[in-house]
């Protein structure tokens, strides 16, 4: 398996889960100048990540976490085995990927074409309000908890990649006890620490 990523990004969901599965795989940098060039070959929308399976690749986060998770069984990353395990992990991935991730767009530099500096301060003050929001969400699922589901997911890593990215954001997560509990004991995780330093992020 290779996985083409970018330091940082949501790719290192994959990169963590790729540690943590135990199985030989390659990672490879995609420089972001070439996302819209080279790079369209491998992944026609020129995103990260990308996975390529023995010539079979395969792209979207979720997608790649669910595939790592199925075939790995013996991981327990993808639940129990019963439906009502596997949904509730499915649950909480598309909360970090359908409502966190979109939500630091403006942050991102998504509604910088409105060339408005006012307006577009406006639009991210409201996404780190928004933000705070989702975190509470996180943060009451977290009470009583280990880990999303109560035990390690792959929910857990892209969940972990976006608490990077409020605190690079500067967004307001005080009083968020669970949470700061939660990333604290997944940057102690072996596999956790392999991938940041494979990305050169410690």
């Amino acid at each position: 398996m290779k996985l083409y990523y970018m330091p940082g990004t949501c790719s290192l969901a994959d990169h963590i889960v790729l540690e943590w599965i135990g199985k030989p795989y390659e990672a490879s940098e995609v420089a972001r100048d070439q996302l819209k060039k080279d790079f369209l070959k491998i992944n026609p929308s020129g995103s990260v990540p990308a996975l390529d399976v023995d010539g079979w690749i395969l792209t979207q986060n979720v997608a790649i976490l669910n595939f790592l998770a199925d075939e790995n069984p013996q991981s327990g990353i993808g639940g129990d085995g019963s439906a009502k395990s596997r949904a509730e992990i499915n649950r909480w991935l598309a909360f970090a990927n359908a409502d966190v991730h979109p939500s630091f767009a403006p942050l991102f530099g998504a509604t910088a074409y409105l060339e408005d500096p006012g307006v577009i301060d406006k639009t991210k003050a409201a996404a780190k309000k928004k933000l705070r929001g989702l975190y509470e969400i996180a943060n009451n699922q977290l009470k009583g908890r280990d880990w999303l589901t109560g035990s390690r997911s792959i929910a857990d890593p892209y969940l972990y990649v976006t608490l990077r990215w409020a605190e690079k954001f500067e967004i307001d997560l005080g009083g968020l006890d669970e949470l700061a509990r939660f990333r604290t004991r997944i940057e102690a995780d072996d596999g956790v620490q392999k991938a940041l330093k494979a990305q050169g992020l410690i």
